[in-house]
Formats: C-alpha cells, structure tokens, sequence
C-alpha cells in the first residue's frame, strides 16, 4: 500500500479511492487458501466445501465502547479486532480460513489511519492461516467495524458450549487477567506495565488450539472475551452443569501481581472478571486429560448437591462467586 500524508482525509480520498487501496492491501499479503474459488473484489467470495461445515461468526467494535484512537494505534486496533473475531470460530473447533471487514468512518478520519488499520488487519488474519474475503465501507460519525470471521470444521465435529458432562476437567490455553489489568493501567493515564498495555491492545491467540481441543475429544469450549466465570456460565447453563475452578491451577505473571498491589485489587479478580484476552476454555473428559497448551484449572460437577440446585453456576475454589462475572452490554 502507498504511504499516505497526514494531510489525507477519507472525504478527499473517496469510497472507491479507500476500497482501491483496501484490496491492494489484501491481494500483496494474501495467500493460497485451498476451496476459495473467488477473491476479495467481486459482489462476495465463493468458498467451496467438501466434507466439511462453514463456521461463521460475526463481531462489532465501537470507537470510545470497545477501542480508543488515544490508546491504541491503527494498526493495534486492526489486529486487536480480527484476533477477538476469529477467536469465535477457533472456539468451535474450527480451523480459520476467512474474514469479512466493514468499517464506517467520518470523513474526517486521516487516509494514513485508514491505511495502516487494513494494514494492520490483513496482518492478524494471516497470522491466523486466513485471507481477508472483501467487505464494505461506508461514512459514519464515528469508527464502526463489523468483522465476520469464517472457519472450517470437518462435518459433525464441531464443539459447542452445550456437551460438557459430569467428570470433565477444564482446561484453559492462553492468558486471562492482563487485558483487564491492562485496561485498568490505561484508564489511570499510564503506559506501563507494557506487558499488560499491549495485552489489552492486542490479544495473543494460539489460533489452533480449537482445532487441537476437537481432535482431543474436548467436549464442549468457548472464548474468553467477556471474563472466564462470565463466559463459563454459558457453557454450565447450555451443558446444564456447575463448573468448579481452582484458583491454584492458575499461573499468575508478576506483572499482574505488582499491578493488582499497586492498585490495591486482588490479581485473581482480573483472572476470573476480566475480558478481551480471547483464551480459549474447554472441557475434556478425564480419562484423556486436556489437549495439548491447555492446563488444567477445574472440573465438572453435578448440577445439584444435597438438594440445592448448581446447575449453571460457577464456583470458585467450592464457594458461589459474588463478585460481578465479566463485562455486559447495556447493563
């Protein structure tokens, strides 16, 4: 892609201008992906299957709701939104093989911001195996994206939240607490510690974890984007479940320790309340252990217990967790 001036705008730019310059981007770093039989660039891709079903999920982020231009830079907030959108569809078990963008800027958005966003973007979508499919552009008062994320599973094998079953350890691969903490850093006007800022700018996704969890017979997984004990409880509801962690399987970076002190909080509220670090959290049957990168922080239990009803709860070390479970819109 050409480099932009900073003198720049959308409006001097134009639709056609900014969509020219979007599939230039994708076709220099796009790659060979087998069953896409049309590109980026027509009315909509064409993706063939054989023995397999298409996995789609689709994400939207909102300037000032889900990012900050003052935080992030372009190309952080293009490689923040396509990791949290493809996460979902490595949470099914799924391989990653496409994404889809639309984005509604103001006029006023610089053209070199616009640039190195795309820039940015198609970068996290290749690190995932994936190739931007095409997508849409459209003027808006504020930054509007919407992703929609596709993968591929071999047909009658993907992993929803609904099969976990009595005896099933939980596993979780990837990091929970330093977005949260790293949020917190930024929200007191501060930068550092690096290592929990740049964890909430982009998260850092194993993006064949879900793959490997379905072939290690997990039986049920999600995404952590809205906190660990929040996005536990759809998998203890829809497997009508309780799901017991223990908070001594978690490993707990320094760095979130001296955070929390520093801010006189408890690290482990960040681990089970914070969002946006997209680990993935599975369940495996005990007589197979969890898959590889996975480790193991709880298990799954009855639903209910000398007459009391825990189905669809979370406990944590045995006890009812009363703190709020994650973030939710609207609320």
């Amino acid at each position: 892609m050409s480099q932009d001036t900073g003198t720049n705008t959308l409006s001097s730019l134009g639709e056609f201008g900014l969509v020219g310059k979007i599939l230039s981007t994708i076709r220099e770093s796009s790659v060979s992906i087998p069953g896409i039989e049309v590109e980026a660039g027509d009315d909509a891709a064409v993706i063939n299957l054989t023995n397999a079903s298409l996995v789609i999920s689709v994400d939207m982020y909102v300037e000032g709701k889900h990012f900050r231009t003052d935080w992030s830079t372009a190309i952080e907030i293009g490689r923040r939104c396509a990791a949290a959108s493809l996460s979902d569809v490595c949470a099914m078990g799924a391989v990653p093989v496409g994404a889809l963008l639309a984005i509604g800027m103001p006029g006023s958005t610089a053209s070199h911001w616009a640039s190195e966003f795309i820039s940015g973007f198609t970068e996290e979508v290749g690190l995932a195996g994936a190739v931007v499919l095409g997508g849409d552009v459209s003027e808006s008062e504020q930054i509007v994206i919407s992703v929609s994320a596709l993968g591929t599973v071999e047909s009658g094998s993907a992993v929803t939240r609904a099969g976990a079953q009595i005896g099933d350890l939980v596993g979780i691969c990837g990091r929970s607490g330093m977005a949260a903490a790293g949020l917190r850093v930024l929200q007191r006007g501060l930068r550092s510690p690096r290592v929990l800022v740049d964890a909430f700018r982009v998260p850092k996704i194993d993006y064949l974890a879900g793959s490997r969890a379905a072939k290690h017979s997990a039986t049920s997984m999600i995404d952590i984007s809205d906190g660990l004990v929040a996005d536990l409880q759809h998998i203890a509801r829809d497997s009508q479940v309780c799901v017991e962690l223990d908070t001594s399987g978690f490993d707990v970076p320094q760095e979130l320790v001296s955070a929390a002190a520093a801010f006189g909080t408890d690290p482990m509220s960040w681990i089970l309340a914070g969002g946006d670090d997209h680990a993935l959290v599975a369940t495996f049957p005990a007589s197979v252990g969890v898959a590889q990168g996975f480790t193991t922080i709880g298990k799954i239990t009855q639903g209910t217990e000398n007459g009391v009803t825990k189905e669809g709860t979370v406990l944590i070390n045995g006890e009812p967790y009363t703190e709020s479970p994650g973030f939710r819109h609207f609320t």
